[in-house]
């Protein structure tokens, strides 16, 4: 009961991208319009024949390909999504079958936009009882499957991708990178982020959901510091859901991470909801813009009007 910490991070997004400029052919909107509201140029969409748990595979994949890992070595796989089509198998033992893990615990989340740092807080509890020793915990979702394509508030937002983490147990002795997380919801107020209805479809109230993220999250962020021994001036890093850039922007304002780098993954790749936090850290990581040991608060927010946060150390 020792924590745990973060080995290595992958991210995954398909081929096919679709530029603002692609959707004004289809809908009433434009490049400026897009942009000047949401913050986004270009999102990837995933094809018919690339279903959500390959896109998590794949991030998966590259995750344990970084930590210098074989399937092997991987007891538990949680995905969190909220576009799986099929109630069985899940997701995660789906996962399981594609990078051939033998016998691990496969338990799928969904928590929308949230999912991954629920995802990750459940698996570091999992670690903490010493019920695994390491974890592949994966945030995947194929949005452009729950689109309404004709709907020019929503379209514009959406995007399909992964993001995966290897997670560790801390021996005696060593430092965890996963502080203690906090989470809710505003279970009265659900409603305004959804995805519903036969076929499924994804809808929003976005003043309700903008108000609420920019007024109520900035003093439970801070509060996700506090809960790690730390102030909002110290993190590396700040990666908050990739929403809509006109939230991320005043939120991590708001919080005071005077001295992080801010991710803003959703101008290239849109909301991918439980993948936009681990695809936007892995691309930090990536990209040399945080380095190994960096605290880094990740929070995720959105569906259910659920939140979950917690800072980690950058693998």
């Amino acid at each position: 009961m020792h924590g745990s910490r973060i080995a290595a991070v992958g991210h995954y997004q398909p081929a096919k991208i679709l530029t603002n400029e692609d959707l004004a052919a289809k809908v009433d909107t434009s490049d400026e319009w897009i942009r000047s509201r949401v913050g986004i140029r270009t999102r990837h969409i995933a094809g018919p024949e690339e279903p959500v748990d390959e896109l998590a595979a794949h991030a998966g994949g590259k995750a344990l390909a970084a930590a210098g890992l074989t399937p092997e070595a991987i007891d538990l796989i949680v995905v969190a999504t909220s576009t799986a089509i099929d109630r069985s198998p899940n997701m995660a033992a789906r996962v399981a079958a594609r990078l051939g893990v033998p016998g691990p615990a496969a338990l799928d989340l969904n928590v929308v936009c949230a999912g991954f740092t629920h995802a990750l807080a459940t698996a570091d509890h999992t670690l903490r009882a010493g019920a695994a020793t390491r974890a592949l915990v994966i945030g995947a979702d194929k949005m452009s499957e729950v689109t309404d394509w004709t709907d020019r508030t929503t379209c514009v937002l959406t995007g399909d991708g992964a993001g995966a983490v290897v997670l560790e147990a801390c021996g005696p002795g060593e430092e965890p990178g996963v502080g203690p997380v906090l989470w809710g919801s505003v279970p009265e107020m659900g409603n305004a982020v959804r995805i519903e209805g036969t076929p499924p479809r994804f809808a929003q109230e976005g003043q309700s959901v903008y108000r609420w993220a920019t007024t109520q999250l900035p003093p439970l962020a801070r509060a996700a510091c506090e809960r790690a021994g730390l102030t909002p001036a110290d993190l590396a890093g700040v990666v908050l859901h990739q929403a809509n850039l006109r939230i991320i922007e005043p939120l991590a304002e708001r919080i005071g991470a005077v001295n992080a780098v801010v991710a803003r993954d959703v101008v290239d790749s849109g909301n991918t909801s439980a993948g936009s936090i681990p695809m936007a850290f892995s691309k930090l990581v990536e990209r040399g813009e945080i380095r190994s040991g960096d605290p880094v608060l990740l929070f995720g927010f959105g569906g259910n009007l659920s939140y979950a946060g917690q800072v980690v150390r950058c693998p």
